[in-house]
């Protein structure tokens, strides 16, 4: 059996169910639109490139005349060119072009190739190309897509039906702008080599650059697993660009069995439930009402053991020595509330363990899987609940208050006493045990003057902790036992430059771990402590070139009001700290906190150029009660500044650009997004809220209703919508979009249950009402963040251009 508890598990499986806010009009939708400079810097290069590459000479295509109307025998030569198009053995089928004209052999090749129709009448060869005729001939010449983002043009009505499909493409993927689209416009020869410079992305290419789906495809194996007695091992795996379950024999030659087969919805999370069955969990489209999943290890009589309609399940206990049954935590009762039922993974039959009465947030049980802790809470107001066995009344222990911390982590081994993480009488958060029967703390475990202390690395088989965990820059730990303090020290010594992430160790000395730093997704290990035999499972992401990467760099500095703020600083891989353009990446939460190690997103950023710098402003978890409490109901204020004093730090250092800083952040980042291009509009050239709420009054009206115990909370943090309105309107952003005046791109799930649609359709439609245009990527299959791989890559390649658009064009 594992050493380290299941329970470890439980907690990782519920933690990633959950995983997982101007000028007047005609300035403000000017600004909205590239200036002349950046457009004509855009043409220029776009012929130059194009020239270089061959596919322009200005003789038979009529490039030398940017200004005039590029003709449709024109389009049709530089085309060909372009997709390297065979002419067809015979040039016949319209009346007006034949076989001995120059365009003739251009124009038959993509007739064949079906890029054009046309009529057998004639074709037009030397009419002018309109707009909606090179929507068509790029859509299909480069394959565009539907990728979410929802156009409007002012003239829709006038777009022919045929086309109007084809217009709404080029603006979805950044190869035009504006908000009128002129279907029967003629095109010019610049305009069209700058549509097909863009069209065919060449304004975000560059030599030796990583290809962007690198950063962003699934990984090749991850979250591998030891089943408890040891003899296979499970992982998850990409199948039909869904990440399923995957079983081998550990040690053995047999074949993988993939045992789950998921298309719509990738497994957000799993555990060895028996030595021999597997729990999953997913959820439906992004709406996170999870449902836990049970398997046999072949793949055979898989169940929905919560198929309840709108019901969110969460794993409380696996229930080590009960072998068929778990505890789940569901809300299918009441949506506010969590009730505990007891199931047989083998039958499905669930039976009610324990009924909240309405103020219930969490549970915990002792070691043979009795309910003997809840925690009760109004948000503000919490309290330590207890009781001997499960046949007696819980009786209140403790209550803290709002910014007070004392929540039950595990049950010592001999079940009598409670570990606790508190800052009871302390600023920093701390690893206690905690009597009972005195009510009183009996020792403290370890705590640490700089962070909080929140998590530890228990032992089942020596029964007591091994280790405290804690994060400065970096992941830390503080031993207690010295034979895992060697065990750390070999595994680290083994994987020099990499840091170390146990998943699993047995009783018999055999150890499953992760190796990543901030250049590698992580390689995992199978470790023989006994014979010293290292075994390499699987790198997470074997593409990654980790010499092609860059460097995240901890760094301090200090706000205007005296606070020393932590963050993270990457830079280019090779360039030069200096004038570089700059993305701030504010973490969402904002109750949470950014952490050193590999990103996809920050190394793609920085791989295209940009600097990255992600702070943990006031407010962010880990560094105290005070640091935390600072951000009470500074949205839009403090929290803000937090994020304008790091670009202020890094102009003054002559590390960034000023006039090239944009903001980009998910959740309560997207908030900071839309609040820094609002309240601090001469800082950002661009902005991207991602999930983000735009009015502070909506988003705490359509809080989930599993959340309805903490609403409190958030009152007291964020703002009392009737005691605090004016301070909530002061700090929405959908209150002020007057005063923005950088472009903004605002990226949404249909199906968000944290920040609901209408947080995004508010501030679009509100700004698209003053003439604003505002790209605005709506995917109907997700939620609070993207997880399908195709809508990443959707999102990731618009931001690239829309960045490169308007910070990388001088």
């Amino acid at each position: 059996m594992n050493a380290i508890s299941k329970k470890v598990y439980a907690v990782t499986l519920t933690m990633a169910m959950s995983i997982a806010l101007i000028q007047p009009a005609i300035l403000a939708a000017e600004a909205s639109k590239p200036t002349a400079a950046v457009a004509e810097a855009i043409t220029s290069k776009a012929a130059q490139t194009l020239q270089q590459l061959g596919y322009i000479d200005g003789t038979t295509d009529g490039m030398q005349q940017t200004q005039t109307p590029i003709t449709r025998a024109q389009a049709a030569i530089i085309l060909q060119r372009v997709l390297k198009l065979d002419t067809p053995a015979s040039l016949i089928g319209f009346a007006d072009v034949l076989a001995q004209d120059e365009a003739a052999p251009a124009i038959y090749a993509l007739k064949q190739s079906g890029l054009i129709r046309g009529q057998a009448k004639g074709y037009a060869p030397d009419a002018p190309l309109t707009r909606a005729q090179m929507a068509s001939l790029f859509t299909r010449a480069f394959g565009l897509k539907d990728n979410g983002i929802q156009v409007v043009y002012s003239d829709m009505k006038q777009i022919p039906a045929v086309h109007a499909e084809d217009a709404i493409r080029l603006k979805q993927h950044f190869i035009i702008e504006g908000s009128a689209f002129n279907a029967k416009g003629t095109v010019t020869h610049g305009e069209f080599a700058e549509a097909l410079y863009l069209a065919l992305g060449l304004d975000v290419a560059a030599e030796g650059l990583t290809p962007l789906e690198d950063f962003f495809k699934q990984p090749a194996q991850a979250g591998f697993q030891m089943s408890p007695d040891g003899k296979h091992m499970a992982y998850l795996e990409p199948w039909n660009n869904r990440m399923n379950v995957v079983v081998k024999e550990n040690g053995g030659s047999g074949k993988p069995t993939r045992i789950t087969s998921e298309t719509d919805r990738s497994i957000a999370a799993f555990v060895w439930a028996t030595d021999d069955k597997l729990l999953y969990v997913k959820d439906e489209a992004g709406d996170e009402n999870y449902h836990i999943y049970v398997t046999d290890m072949d793949g055979k009589n898989s169940k929905d053991l919560t198929p309840y309609p709108n019901t969110r399940a969460m794993l409380v206990d696996p229930l080590e020595s009960i072998p068929d049954e778990i505890l789940v935590g569901m809300n299918k009762r009441d949506p506010r509330i969590f009730d505990v039922y007891r199931i047989n993974i083998k039958t499905g039959e669930a039976v009610l363990a324990a009924e909240n009465p309405g103020n219930i947030s969490g549970w915990l049980t002792d070691h043979e899987g009795k309910i003997r802790v809840a925690v009760s809470s109004d948000g503000n107001v919490s309290s330590l609940m207890y009781r001997d066995s499960e046949d007696k009344p819980f009786e209140p222990l403790l209550t803290t208050e709002l910014g007070e911390t004392f929540v039950p982590l595990m049950f010592t081994y001999d079940n009598k006493n409670i570990y606790v993480a508190s800052n009871l009488d302390r600023d920093k958060t701390a690893i206690v045990e905690f009597s009972p029967s005195t009510k009183k703390v009996t020792k403290t475990i370890y705590e640490n003057k700089d962070v909080d202390v929140t998590s530890f690395i228990p032992s089942k088989e020596k029964g007591t902790i091994l280790a405290a965990v804690y994060e400065t820059d970096k992941v830390n730990y503080e031993f207690f036992d010295n034979e895992f303090k060697k065990l750390m020290q070999d595994l680290q010594a083994k994987v020099p430059g990499k840091e170390v992430s146990i998943s699993n160790m047995s009783e018999e000395g055999q150890v499953l771990f992760a190796a990543y730093s901030d250049k590698s997704m992580g390689t995992y290990y199978f470790y023989d402590s006994k014979t010293g035999k290292l075994d390499k499972l699987a790198d997470a992401a074997p593409w990654i070139d980790e010499s092609k990467m860059s460097d995240m760099k901890p760094v301090t500095y200090t706000s205007r009001d005296g606070l020393t703020l932590h963050g993270y600083l990457t830079l280019p891989n090779g360039a030069e700290a200096s004038g570089l353009p700059l993305v701030v990446v504010p973490h969402g939460g904002p109750w949470a906190r950014d952490s050193w190690g590999f990103s996809p997103e920050v190394q793609f950023l920085a791989s295209r150029g940009y600097a990255v710098l992600q702070v943990n402003f006031r407010g962010s978890t880990g560094y105290g009660k005070a640091f935390l409490d600072a951000g009470n109901k500074e949205w839009g204020k403090a929290m803000q500044n937090d994020l304008t004093d790091g670009v202020n730090w890094l102009v003054k250092e002559g590390t960034v650009d000023p006039e090239r800083v944009a903001i980009y952040g998910g959740s309560y980042g997207g908030y900071a997004a839309l609040a820094g291009l609002a309240f601090t509009p001469d800082v950002y050239a661009a902005g991207i809220s991602y999930v983000g709420p735009s009015n502070l009054f909506t988003l705490l009206d359509s809080l989930p209703p599993y959340w309805e115990s903490e609403r409190n909370m958030f009152y007291e943090r964020m703002g009392d919508p009737v005691k605090d309105k004016e301070l909530l309107t002061a700090a929405s952003p959908l209150f002020h979009i007057d005063q923005m005046k950088a472009p903004l791109f605002v990226v949404q799930g249909a199906n968000d249950p944290r920040v609901k649609q209408a947080e995004s359709d508010q501030i679009v439609e509100a700004l698209r009402k003053r003439g604003v245009d505002v790209p605005y990527m709506l995917k109907a299959n997700e939620g609070h963040g993207f997880a399908n791989v195709e809508n990443q890559l959707d999102l990731y390649r618009a931001i690239e251009k829309f960045l490169n658009r308007h910070l990388m064009q001088e």
